[in-house]
């Protein structure tokens, strides 16, 4: 993502990395210290472009233990946000916009933060399929 953006780690896939997967898992190990042995992965959501880059986002899902200390790189992250899945569900902290162009873009607000963009994307994504199976 951008400077300034609220994002999951993540980043490019290099060679070495053998697969997406392992690229999220060493992107978390980097930027928030998430060891992926502590990591249950559940799946993977589908590919979200970047409006702005272009790039495709394939975003994985996973468990991990509660609570976990998170270690940020400061160089890569600002901060962590801990933000539960059932204040994004709240009707008051979704919003949804029809572009001129008619693309619906999405937000989530959670106390003073605001998550948009591709980022936006990837969670009412995950909030869809949570509803699915809830």
């Amino acid at each position: 993502m951008h400077k300034g953006q609220i994002s999951f780690p993540g980043g490019v896939y290099e060679k070495s990395d053998g697969s997406l997967l392992n690229t999220a898992l060493r992107e978390s190990a980097e930027e928030i210290g998430l060891a992926a042995d502590d990591v249950q992965i559940l799946g993977e959501l589908d590919d979200e472009v970047s409006v702005s880059t272009n790039f495709v986002i394939t975003p994985f899902l996973g468990l991990i233990p509660y609570p976990y200390q998170f270690k940020k790189d400061g160089h890569e992250v600002y901060q962590i946000l801990e933000i539960p899945i059932s204040a994004l569900q709240e009707k008051d902290a979704q919003h949804e916009e029809v572009l001129p162009d008619n693309r619906i873009t999405y937000s989530y607000r959670y106390q003073k933060e605001i998550i948009w963009g591709a980022t936006a994307r990837i969670l009412k994504k995950l909030l869809d399929v949570l509803g699915e199976v809830l």
